[in-house]
């Protein structure tokens, strides 16, 4: 059944409209507790947990609805009871999802998916490991010293590089180290909001360098920054580019380059830092219009900051590269010691550099259509043979992560009938689908094709979870 929320009524609690004289008690539509605990949705969750787990979580929903503080209608009990007991279910972490959107890195799903490699070098950092410590001669060591290898090998024009828990946390540090107390200098037009309502002006200046914006949202010239360095009473700490990742201005617009911005770094003795965002280390050709920390480097700036659960395809980190006694401020800050990652994050993140060319990531944006109409077509075909309404249609998938916008990733999908949605996310293995035109949406591009059974039989079991009318 599809639902859709009331919206506020005048003079009653939120999403509920006044009971007119006359009218019976819409309480009384509250299923009863033995129909939710029956309910498809809800019963593989009640067995799995137990009737005396399970009875209170239920009761709990239903006094809710007749507070007012929860949706009367029938189906909106039956799903928020689901609903609360599969996050009991799932032992109160997160739960394992197949991600069948088509969108790569989406940060709803946690951003990247791991590796092999990088799941396997996590289970071995587990317990006891060399973080800090030279094993040749017991002596105490840089700290994830295997990481910084692996990050210097993947790009040569780096001098250092630096390990922080995000990519907000690498740019945080680096304008704090370099500008704390004085202006750092940026393009009006690369004044972005980041994720969860978090903007770049608030970030930076959090850490006490005050921003400096020169330009206008479309057009900045160098004479801009070379304006704002040379009036009177300029206090400036860094110059700083950021990439927009997560959108584009199109039409008259005008930006000055890396090359360009760095010889003025240069002449007036500025660090340069530069964000590119996305955490693409080296050039890729599916991605000619999207910046990589080798090609920035290597045009002057001095240093790149990044996140690695993007387009790399690691852990949630944020990585500094470049200028060697740069990376040392940032490393002998204080600050630096609160934003620093664990032993398992390292692990996993030198993995990741190591093994990127493979990683899940890279894989899913370079699957081509063919393959994927492949996979596309035996699953429709295995549907149909159970009865089950599916169509194979165009769709196209996104790098997502605020990574590359506008870059469509041409491909396939399933089209099943849109009210299997909620039984797929509420399955076991969950299954986030695209819902999009009344049509649920099958994308294989982000399901690894040994999962492809996994999936059908998810789709499967939701269709034969066929709702029943609750009680009354």
């Amino acid at each position: 059944m599809r639902h859709e929320l009331m919206g506020e009524g005048q003079g009653g609690r939120p999403g509920r409209a006044p009971r007119q004289p006359g009218q019976p008690d819409p309480r009384r539509g509250i299923p009863s507790t033995d129909a939710v605990l029956r309910a498809p949705a809800v019963a593989p969750h009640v067995t799995r947990l137990g009737h005396e787990r399970a009875l209170p979580v239920v009761r709990e929903v239903q006094r809710r609805a007749r507070a007012g503080d929860g949706d009367l209608d029938p189906a909106a009990v039956v799903a928020t009871a689901a609903i609360q007991l599969a996050a009991l279910d799932a032992g109160g972490g997160p739960r394992p999802v197949l991600n069948a959107t088509g969108v790569v890195v989406h940060t709803n799903l946690g951003r990247a998916p791991l590796g092999e490699a990088a799941r396997a070098a996590l289970l071995d950092a587990a317990g006891y490991a060399d973080v800090e410590l030279d094993l040749a001669t017991g002596a105490r060591d840089r700290r994830g010293g295997e990481v910084l290898d692996a990050l210097r090998g993947a790009v040569p024009e780096a001098q250092d590089a630096l390990v922080v828990g995000n990519g907000a946390a690498a740019l945080l540090l680096a304008t704090t180290a370099l500008a704390a107390g004085r202006e750092v200098v940026v393009s009006r037009g690369e004044m972005v909001e980041i994720g969860d309502g978090f903007r770049l002006p608030d970030l930076v200046e959090s850490g006490g360098a005050r921003l400096r914006e020169v330009g206008t949202t479309n057009r900045t010239h160098l004479r801009d920054y070379e304006d704002a360095l040379d009036r009177p009473g300029a206090d400036v700490g860094a110059l700083l580019k950021v990439h927009p990742s997560n959108f584009r201005v199109e039409g008259f617009v005008s930006s000055v380059t890396v090359a360009r911005l760095a010889g003025l770094a240069r002449e007036r003795d500025l660090p340069l830092v530069v964000d590119p965002g996305s955490g693409l280390l080296e050039p890729d050709g599916d991605l000619p219009d999207e910046p990589d920390a080798r090609t920035t480097l290597r045009d002057g700036a001095g240093l790149v900051t990044a996140s690695a659960d993007k387009l790399l395809g690691g852990p949630q980190a944020g990585i500094v590269l470049g200028d060697a006694d740069l990376v040392a401020r940032l490393r002998r800050h204080p600050m630096a010691r609160a934003l620093r990652v664990d032993k398992l994050t390292l692990a996993a993140l030198a993995a990741t550099v190591c093994d990127r060319g493979s990683t899940p990531v890279t894989l899913a944006r370079r699957a081509r259509g063919p393959g994927l109409r492949e996979r596309a077509d035996r699953l429709a075909a295995a549907l149909r043979g159970h009865d089950i309404e599916a169509e194979v249609v165009p769709h196209a998938g996104r790098v997502g992560g605020g990574g590359a916008p506008g870059v469509e990733l041409p491909g396939w999908a399933v089209a099943v009938p849109e009210d299997l949605a909620q039984r797929l996310r509420l399955g076991r293995p969950a299954v986030l689908p695209r819902v999009h035109e009344g049509r649920c949406l099958l994308d294989p591009r982000c399901i690894p094709e040994e999962q492809d059974e996994v999936l059908l039989r998810a789709v499967v079991e939701a269709a034969a979870d066929v709702p029943e009318q609750p009680r009354r």
